[in-house]
């Protein structure tokens, strides 16, 4: 499961851009093991799903090369969105294995206190730029999720 924040302040410092990079090299990867994919993406109102567990497509990655950001950030009704799918797919197909990635630039005011994801999750902190909250590992660490930030893993690429 990929949720993704794609508020307006992810446009900023080409945090967006970023996470566009990481979109599309995880979507191929889910390709080439066939994996089913759900997104939940947050941005504007409310959370939505554009896709929800169907097989890693070409219109996955059409989806992400279109991906825009604007607006508020209803990412904390997307985790609870996504966290009520997992359960309901882990009753409905209890063998199958499942993983969060989490995209976000942690740029809320505040949230509610969260309950762990049902599942390994990882947080891709995207936030850049001079001047950085560091809201992202809290969120990753009440949703007790292995925190990173986009700027390890491209050194981990790139070395």
């Amino acid at each position: 499961m990929l949720v993704v924040d794609a508020s307006a302040s992810t446009r900023r410092h080409g945090a967006l851009s970023h996470a566009k990079g990481l979109l599309g090299t995880v979507l191929q990867q889910a390709y080439q093991q066939r994996a089913r994919v759900a997104v939940v993406h947050a941005n504007g109102v409310q959370a939505q799903w554009p896709f929800q567990g169907q097989k890693s497509s070409a219109a996955m990655l059409a989806w992400v090369n279109e991906l825009g950001a604007g607006g508020g950030t209803p990412l904390i009704e997307g985790l609870l969105q996504a966290s009520e799918w997992l359960l309901e797919r882990q009753r409905s197909k209890p063998g199958e294995q499942q993983r969060v990635l989490v995209i976000t630039d942690g740029r809320l005011r505040e949230w509610p206190a969260l309950v762990p994801l049902a599942c390994p999750s990882v947080l891709v902190d995207i936030e850049s730029g001079p001047i950085r909250l560091g809201r992202a590992r809290v969120l990753a660490e009440q949703l007790g999720a292995e925190y990173q930030h986009i700027d390890q893993l491209h050194a981990i690429a790139i070395s």
